[in-house]
């Protein structure tokens, strides 16, 4: 079931209802994923500080996903941005941001 979130605070609710229907402990998720038990409670909480990439983590443990609905103009810059990134992975062996143009 898709579940439409408009602030940290939404997504936060979302993660720890399926943790809990889940029966997952707290402290049990955030050792599974490597970050703290602070970070988790902060993340459940809708703190809006917490590191994105955490998030994600937390969430792909849950089984859940994230997604943006990109209007069909933005399709060709998204594609070029991540090429871009593919061969400065290709060519440097990181990721690194340049700045953005």
């Amino acid at each position: 079931m898709k579940h439409l979130i408009h602030s940290a605070e939404d997504l936060g609710f979302a993660l720890r209802a399926v943790r809990k229907s889940a029966k997952v402990r707290l402290d049990d998720l955030s050792q599974t994923v490597q970050v703290s038990k602070q970070t988790t409670t902060n993340v459940e909480q809708g703190k809006p500080t917490v590191q994105l990439g955490k998030v994600l983590r937390l969430l792909k443990e849950l089984g859940l996903t994230l997604s943006v609905d990109l209007p069909e103009s933005a399709l060709p810059a998204l594609r070029r941005i991540q090429q871009e990134a593919q061969d400065r992975l290709k060519a440097t062996g990181s990721l690194g941001q340049s700045a953005p143009t």
